[in-house]
């Protein structure tokens, strides 16, 4: 197992950009760091890193190697707990991707007990409405919305989101309660605008139509590109907004949104759990994902 310590320094200073950081972390000096690494790069012939005073990065050999060294550590790990059961606590680092609405509304208010039960781990969350790169940017696991139409990719499919129309109580008060799909144009409403890029084209009203969904385009002179600011938006009575349940579930209930037309619900976008492939599935990766899909079936259909 010793042989397999310089692959562990060589993965930990790849993914924290930094000898400093990465022996930190692992608890031993920077100068074994570096030395551990040079070896690496020594018997494998070719260079893993680029070194300048401010930064370290992967070389295109690196990427390569810290691909297959990911799976490599991956499976070791789950070596060690083969027959170990839950008798062995679950430790290492786990780096995740999740939309920042999911993460700000239901992952992060739940992982206090998550945490507790395993505190041996270490949880690195980015939240973005972007889709991230799982291979180049170094995630175990992302949650995404909507089909997956990479290939490459494996995902587990966790249900669909269901989607709620909403709009606040003053907007309504304004424009009027829409009963009807006829009655968005009729009273004159106008939704705010979403989109991931700035400048990219809107949604559109989306509703059930015969055995499909048609687009229905209101006007706005609003567009955003964060799931935060739609909601915002939306409770300052700036449009009508489409949004998951999940993120807009609390103030529904504190009536700081009223739910309209609940017959044409946008269609539910399927969620799914994303990893690069089967064999970067640690145990502990395994029970982090198994843990998301229980915070999140109450929002699931």
């Amino acid at each position: 197992m010793q042989n397999l310590e310089p692959i562990l320094i060589f993965v930990t200073v790849a993914e924290m950009g930094s000898f400093t950081r990465a022996a930190d972390s692992l608890g031993i000096q920077k100068g074994r760091a570096s030395t551990a690494v040079r070896k690496l790069e020594d018997d494998i012939g070719v260079r893993l890193l680029h070194r300048t005073t401010r930064s370290v990065q992967l070389t295109e050999d690196g990427r390569a190697f810290h691909a297959r060294a990911r799976d490599l550590l991956a499976e070791v790990d789950d070596l060690h707990a083969m027959f170990a059961g839950d008798r062995v606590a679950l430790r290492g680092r786990i780096r995740v991707d999740f939309p920042t609405e999911v993460a700000r509304a239901t992952i992060v208010p739940a992982l206090p007990d998550f945490l507790a039960a395993h505190p041996e781990l270490e949880l690195e969350i980015s939240s973005t409405d972007r889709q991230v790169d799982l291979v180049q940017e170094g995630f175990d696991c992302v949650l995404r919305f909507g089909p997956i139409r990479d290939e490459t990719l494996i995902a587990r499919p966790l249900g669909q989101l269901r989607m709620v129309n909403a709009g606040s109580p003053a907007y309504l008060a304004r424009y009027g309660v829409p009963r009807s799909l006829e009655d968005l144009g009729r009273q004159g409403h106008r939704m705010i605008h979403f989109s991931t890029t700035l400048g990219g084209r809107s949604q559109g009203w989306d509703y059930p139509d015969g055995d499909g969904y048609s687009t229905l385009q209101l006007p706005g002179a609003l567009h955003v590109n964060s799931a935060q600011t739609y909601e915002a938006a939306a409770l300052a009575g700036l449009g009508l907004i489409q949004a998951p349940l999940m993120g807009i579930g609390q103030y529904l209930e504190s009536g700081m949104l009223v739910e309209i037309l609940p017959d044409f619900r946008r269609r539910a976008l399927p969620v799914s759990l994303v990893v690069a492939h089967r064999r970067n599935l640690s145990r502990r990766v395994r029970a982090f994902m198994k843990w998301t899909e229980e915070v999140l079936a109450p929002y699931l259909r």
